[in-house]
């Protein structure tokens, strides 16, 4: 435990957010520094838990009450050592995650939790900054080779504990670089993509191999982006509304195609890690009106600006008046990015009803508390409004937006499923020539390696596997978005070392990987 009196001692702090009017002349990670002193007051105030709740809300299950200890006591090489030894990625986690171990923290019973997150933030940076972290090649090669599909989290996560066993791997992105969303979809100031280029650079020189801009399967290509979806006929046929539009080549070059047939040929297994790319479209009058975009359309090439890989957005919000139908943390990023472009207004739509600042009586810790989350972007202006739902975009004359109109709704739970219902007078016309769509995802794309392979596809539209991250093709495996459906980073890191180990297993008959998800989890989820 940290201090055995430092809960009662020290309050929860974390550090300040840069001053609105001077982050939103950059780009730059939104946060102020924090010092040693103060990372180690919060950690002073981990106590000594008979059962330790923050390590079940932990999908990684991370040691979190051995290294608040560490750190408390001023040990930061071995606080390091214990991050790592369950989460590969935890300057990702330090900076994304929403903290379930934070909502799951005995603390919170009858005060503010313990500041975990950060702290492991100030764990890894201070590793980065005294060179402790560095490439942990294999002593010995398998000879076994795996490719692995996607290069998101799940994937990165899957690619560096299988390298780590000896076995030679190979990750497929079909974007310019790697990092998946967390290159493309998630903005500068929530995290810098130095942050990820370092991670990269130690995986490389691990043995790890990137293959950029080459799709696995065929059915995909630049021209099979994010763009309106009303039934138009996309590049092999019909697109009905919500199917088939997958984010990953909005904006890139030419994109090679390999066969799923020859990867199986050419490597011992195959990871899918390919994420949830197919948004929730929404199919109403004047979808497919200009100025009515996907979020991850318009997210991707704002970060290729950041990036130098674009002169400027064909996207931008400077000058528009901005509705983003979406109150998740995607919204938030659009948010956030619309004020950076200097939009001239920005309402962000959310249809569930307005959470309550503090629990209510009906959802107790450790549950997961439902309550109003304001991000650093709500703090950067923008109107949020909840119980609402938008019915029709309106035509300026020259098939752009200039409105949309909706109605209020009040949400009723049938059978525990939210279910909305018009509220009658409440109809409005709002004026805006930029509409941002952030309503989440519906499942991985049917095309392409998934179709080729021949790959089982569940109900929610994800990947089918067993306990053991199996599809029902023998040596094809499937971690992440992909078969769990849209998920927390956290969720996505935990499962790719989940199927590291399990893939290892099949390839050597036994294995040292942790896998920090068991059997019956999956079936949970």
């Amino acid at each position: 435990m940290g201090k055995p009196t430092g809960f009662m001692e020290y309050g929860r702090s974390l550090p300040r957010r840069r001053p609105v009017s001077v982050r939103l002349r950059d780009w730059r990670e939104v946060y102020e520094p924090f010092s040693a002193e103060q990372t180690q007051e919060q950690g002073a105030r981990c106590m000594d838990c008979g059962i330790p709740f923050c390590h079940d809300g932990c999908p990684l299950g991370n040691l979190i009450p051995e290294w608040n200890d560490l750190v408390y006591k001023d040990d930061w090489s071995d606080a390091i050592e214990r991050l790592h030894a369950t989460n590969n990625f935890p300057e990702f986690t330090g900076r994304l995650c929403p903290a379930p171990c934070e909502a799951a923290c005995v603390l919170g019973i009858n005060d503010d939790p313990v500041t975990i997150e950060r702290i492991e933030y100030e764990i890894v940076e201070r590793a980065w900054s005294e060179g402790w972290v560095t490439p942990q090649a294999p002593t010995a090669r398998t000879g076994r080779s795996v490719a692995v599909v996607g290069s998101g989290p799940a994937g990165l996560a899957a690619a560096q504990q299988l390298a780590r066993a000896g076995h030679a791997v190979t990750v497929f992105e079909r974007a310019e670089k790697p990092g998946g969303l967390l290159r493309y979809g998630i903005p500068e100031f929530k995290m810098e993509k130095a942050v990820l280029d370092r991670r990269l650079a130690q995986m490389e020189a691990e043995g790890v191999t990137f293959v950029c801009a080459t799709s696995v399967g065929a059915g995909r290509g630049p021209a099979d982006s994010s763009g309106g979806n009303d039934g138009e006929d996309g590049p092999d046929g019909p697109v009905e509304p919500g199917e088939e539009r997958g984010l990953g080549t909005a904006c890139a070059p030419d994109v090679a195609v390999r066969a799923a047939a020859d990867l199986r040929a050419e490597f011992d297994a195959i990871v899918l890690a390919g994420g949830a790319t197919l948004p929730r479209d929404l199919p109403v009058p004047g979808r497919s009106l200009r100025g009515v975009h996907m979020a991850l359309e318009y997210l991707k090439p704002s970060n290729l600006v950041r990036e130098g890989a674009l002169p400027t957005s064909p996207i931008s919000a400077r000058g528009k008046r901005v509705v983003i139908i979406g109150g998740g943390d995607t919204g938030a990023d659009c948010l956030g990015t619309t004020h950076r472009q200097g939009a001239a207004s920005v309402h962000q739509f959310e249809i569930l009803t307005e959470p309550p600042e503090a629990r209510s009586d009906t959802n107790p810790w450790p549950l997961w508390p439902l309550i109003l989350r304001t991000s650093s972007a709500h703090e950067e202006g923008g109107q949020r409004v909840f119980s609402v739902t938008t019915t029709e975009f309106v035509d300026d004359g020259s098939g752009a937006v200039c409105a949309l109109r909706g109605h209020e709704v009040e949400t009723l739970v049938e059978d525990g499923r939210p279910v909305f219902s018009k509220v009658v007078g409440t109809e409005f016309e709002l004026e805006c020539e930029l509409v941002l769509l952030a309503m989440g995802f519906l499942g991985t794309e049917r095309r392409g390696v998934v179709a080729e392979l021949g790959l089982e596809v569940d109900g929610r539209g994800a990947v089918a596997a067993d306990e053991n991250w199996a599809t029902n093709v023998d040596g094809v495996f499937v971690c992440g978005d992909q078969t769990r459906g849209q998920s927390l980073i956290v969720w996505a890191i935990a499962e790719g070392r989940a199927a590291a180990a399990a893939v290892d297993r099949w390839l050597m008959g036994d294995t040292s990987l942790p896998a920090p998800i068991v059997p019956g989890q999956l079936a949970l989820r």
